[in-house]
């Protein structure tokens, strides 16, 4: 035996010979080109992680000025008849000096600045701060002639000074603030008129115009993307699930059905815009249905999705093992009954990580629905379904395209804010496939 490990040249096999050692040198090669690959990757993650959450994350903070405002019925209710016909009438405008007076009562209390300094003062509020009101008082009239308080939003400018990204030599060049408002800021926020905290509305307020970027929100949007999610899911689950089961277990093997595979194969790899086109030649232009609608979203979407969960369907179904439906039909059980008794279970779990990779994909699209009109503004929070289907709305991704296209700086840092929402969105849809998956998974 001992002879067998010796070669004629008297060198034992183990030690190998030149061309031995260039196969390990060569393996040895690409093991580490693969693991700076992954390095490389591993690096490229991270510093894009690193830059959204630097950019993003001063957006779950706001900068507010809480104010107790008397709501004067001698403005807001002349004839004191709390009509809201009447309340109605009253514009923004009437409701700038109440503001007023309440900021210069509470510098007055705080022992901060003077009659001269309220204008200014005044220049350091939301523009949206009247409209706060406004809304307020006319959702409830039977508040006018109460003192209420209230957590009005700062200034774009001064919401960034705080957030560092504005500062005193940006100042000195920006029209719309100055290095004065700032030191004043600062002294408000020394008296505790000025604080920051977690930003709620970010999540919850509608978007806001140009010049009010402290007032962004993505209410509207996630609303949109909901309603658009719910209609992917029920209609391409059970059209992608049915058209799987019947191609993989019962259509005959021709070459119809040989084309329709070959078909589905391509519509998954045709870019998405193709299918925003289709929708806005088909939905839009041919049915009739409004634009800017989850409805017609959720349609496109669907189209779009179907041939992933398709793909992903009929692959589960060919990993069940062929002995399953055998051991089925030998006792005694119909076609129909072996496929959803025994093998679609089994499947159960990669339909259901299909579906959800599926629609975590859809929910990240933008160009299809730019084409549809979903890019257009939006403060009216759509109605409850089935009504909100076909009002116009907004999505996350969407949103995130239409405050990058914005000049001011603010919005960069809304729309960053909006990617770590869709983010979250998403690995939570990934880490649910997951969980389902090992769930459901049975072993043989």
């Amino acid at each position: 035996m001992t002879d067998m490990a010796v070669e004629t040249t008297g060198k034992a096999t183990m030690a190998g010979d030149a061309r031995t050692r260039k196969r390990h040198a060569a393996e040895r090669r690409f093991r580490l080109m693969g693991q700076l690959a992954v390095a490389i990757g591993v690096l490229a993650l991270l510093g894009l992680l690193a830059s959204i959450l630097s950019n993003g994350l001063s957006s779950f903070r706001q900068t507010y000025i809480t104010l107790e405002i008397y709501l004067d019925p001698g403005v807001l209710d002349k004839q004191g008849t709390r009509d809201p016909a009447d309340i109605a009438k009253i514009t923004t405008f009437g409701y700038a000096p109440l503001i007023k007076g309440s900021l210069v009562k509470v510098m007055q209390d705080r022992g901060v600045g003077g009659e001269a300094d309220a204008d200014m003062a005044v220049a350091l509020i939301s523009k949206e701060a009247p409209a706060i009101l406004r809304n307020y008082v006319l959702a409830d009239p039977s508040q006018i002639g109460e003192t209420v308080e209230f957590n009005l939003l700062a200034s774009g400018r001064i919401d960034g000074y705080y957030k560092g990204r504005v500062s005193m030599a940006s100042a000195e060049l920006d029209r719309n603030t100055s290095p004065e408002q700032l030191r004043f800021a600062d002294e408000l926020k020394e008296a505790g008129i000025l604080v920051t905290r977690f930003n709620w509305d970010f999540f919850t307020a509608p978007d806001a115009s140009d010049t009010r970027p402290e007032a962004a929100g993505l209410g509207v949007a996630i609303l949109g993307s909901a309603y658009m999610m719910l209609i992917v899911l029920v209609l391409s689950l059970p059209i992608g699930v049915a058209a799987s089961i019947y191609l993989e277990e019962f259509a005959p093997r021709n070459r119809f059905t040989d084309l329709i595979e070959v078909n589905i194969a391509n519509l998954a790899a045709v870019p998405s815009i193709v299918f925003g086109i289709l929708g806005l030649a088909v939905f839009i232009n041919i049915v009739g249905l409004p634009q800017s609608a989850p409805v017609v979203g959720g349609l496109v979407l669907t189209l779009m999705t179907l041939p992933t969960i398709i793909i992903a369907t009929r692959a589960a179904l060919k990993a069940v093992p062929p002995s399953i439906r055998d051991a089925a039909l030998g006792v005694g059980a119909s076609r129909m009954q072996s496929v959803f008794h025994h093998v679609l279970p089994l499947a159960m779990p990669g339909i259901l990580t299909g579906t959800i990779i599926g629609l975590a994909q859809a929910l990240g699209e933008t160009a299809p629905l730019l084409l549809i009109g979903m890019v257009a503004f939006v403060r009216d929070y759509p109605a409850a379904p089935p009504e909100g289907f076909f009002d116009p709305a907004s999505a996350l991704p969407v949103q995130v395209y239409n405050w990058t296209q914005r000049g001011d700086p603010a919005f960069v840092e809304r729309a960053s804010g909006a990617i770590i929402v869709l983010l979250v969105f998403l690995l939570v849809m990934n880490l649910v496939a997951v969980i389902l998956r090992r769930r459901f998974e049975r072993r043989w």
